[in-house]
């Protein structure tokens, strides 16, 4: 999915993830609306055309400068039902009305040619991480609340009370940080993508990087009530 991140209903798999092929590495990045993972990720797919990252379909209407196929597969409730129907999403949500899913089938071809990154929520990683034991998961964090913030109000896309939505649900999405393997902090953005770069290598080297210990700034941005 994308920084569409708001409470919704997720649903739950509809097939186990044994499916998918053996090769290739699958990485799913999370954080809370605002934390800069879709700045991120795209910065580390341009420097690396090895790693491809799996467009979700979406029934919700295009924003202005949206393309389809680039940004989300744009499709009716109908069209996504049937895909539901039919087994082919690896999770999918309901979002504010709107829902999103993630192709079975776009994860497993990109994982023939390489290694694939899932900008999900904490949900659906929670869904992929008990389905797929190979997942390797990242939570992005920002530095600090007001930072999260006013990143939400730079990009111009929603009304105030949409934002304040968004960094209210931030929080609730930033207490489960502690489920996932790696926590990376987008404060210094070239200092961020290089530590992913870092996991991705580790990951190809069959390697483990130690978890960074970011207890102390989660308390404070779940704490702090900018």
């Amino acid at each position: 999915m994308s920084s569409d991140t708001r409470p919704g209903t997720r649903a739950s798999l509809e097939k186990p993830l044994d499916t998918l092929p053996e090769h290739g590495n699958l990485f799913v990045l999370s954080a809370p609306s605002g934390a800069g993972k879709t700045s991120l990720i795209k910065a580390l797919v341009e420097s690396d055309p090895s790693l491809c990252v799996s467009i979700s379909h979406t029934t919700r209407a295009r924003r202005p400068g949206e393309r389809d196929g680039e940004h989300y597969h744009f499709v009716n409730a109908a069209a996504f039902d049937a895909m539901c129907g039919a087994g082919e999403f690896l999770e999918w949500a309901e979002v504010f009305g709107h829902r999103y899913g993630t192709s079975r089938g776009a994860v497993a071809a990109g994982l023939r040619r390489g290694d694939v990154i899932l900008e999900i929520d904490w949900q659906g990683a929670k869904q992929v991480r008990a389905a797929w034991p190979r997942v390797v998961d990242i939570f992005v964090l920002p530095p600090r609340r007001a930072v999260l913030v006013e990143r939400l109000r730079k990009r111009g896309q929603d009304p105030a009370e949409v934002i304040d939505l968004r960094a209210a649900q931030a929080a609730a999405d930033m207490s489960h940080c502690a489920e996932f393997a790696q926590v990376v902090v987008n404060d210094d953005f070239e200092q961020a993508v290089r530590s992913l770069r870092r996991i991705v290598a580790a990951t190809r080297a069959g390697e483990r990087l130690p978890r960074q210990d970011h207890r102390t700034l989660v308390a404070a941005l779940l704490g702090d009530s900018c």
